[in-house]
């Protein structure tokens, strides 16, 4: 992904993780909350924005490294994982490559993938299925076709999967949870998400 869509993407999150410093918005969106029960173990939360879903985890008694692209949620959660003595390493990272050494029980990408270009954000989707521990979890939510949301991005850096692209993914893992939602969006359009928990065989 080039560097000025990466830069893009940031920056729009940076303006939305201060809105909701501004407001002390820090509750769990639904995908974050349908999620957290299934979370257990060393857990990595990818594109993990404030971190309330990170923080949530670490007080449940998981172990969480942190990534994000975006300096002020990381400096913000390594505070608060400080402050509040939770295990959790926050670091700053643009995920592009998804370069994390190590594989861990749960592997968490909320709302992530979309902001990669196709190819990058399939790659991504197999590299987190590597990442996953044998018996461990993955949960994963994209934004999907059938969508009017991405009228607000420029599609060269982001991606709609396709409807049954995340479940034909994982296919030979077994699935814990499913679910299609739609919300309203900006505009008069609406944002489209498929979220899915699937457990890696054990063997």
């Amino acid at each position: 992904m080039s560097s000025k869509l990466i830069n893009c993407s940031v920056e729009f999150f940076d303006r939305q993780f201060a809105r909701q410093v501004t407001e002390h918005d820090f509750a769990l969106n639904p995908f974050e909350q349908a999620i957290l029960p299934f979370l257990f173990g060393e857990v990595l939360d990818l594109g993990c924005g404030l971190g309330n879903l990170a923080t949530a985890a670490a007080k449940k008694g998981c172990r969480v490294l942190a990534l994000d692209a975006s300096p002020m949620a990381i400096a913000r959660l390594r505070s608060l994982a400080e402050a509040e003595k939770l295990p959790i390493t926050a670091q700053e990272s643009d995920l592009s490559g998804l370069n994390v050494e190590s594989q861990f029980d749960c592997v968490v990408a909320i709302g992530l993938l979309m902001f990669f270009p196709a190819a990058e954000a399939r790659l991504g989707l197999a590299r987190i299925k590597d990442l996953v521990k044998p018996g461990g979890l993955a949960a994963v939510n994209v934004l999907i076709e059938g969508t009017t949301f991405m009228d607000m991005f420029d599609p060269r850096g982001h991606y709609l999967f396709g409807d049954r692209e995340l479940p034909d993914a994982f296919a030979d893992w077994k699935t814990e949870y499913s679910a299609y939602e739609s919300f309203p969006a900006p505009h008069d359009t609406i944002k489209r998400f498929c979220t899915l928990v699937a457990r890696r065989p054990a063997n």
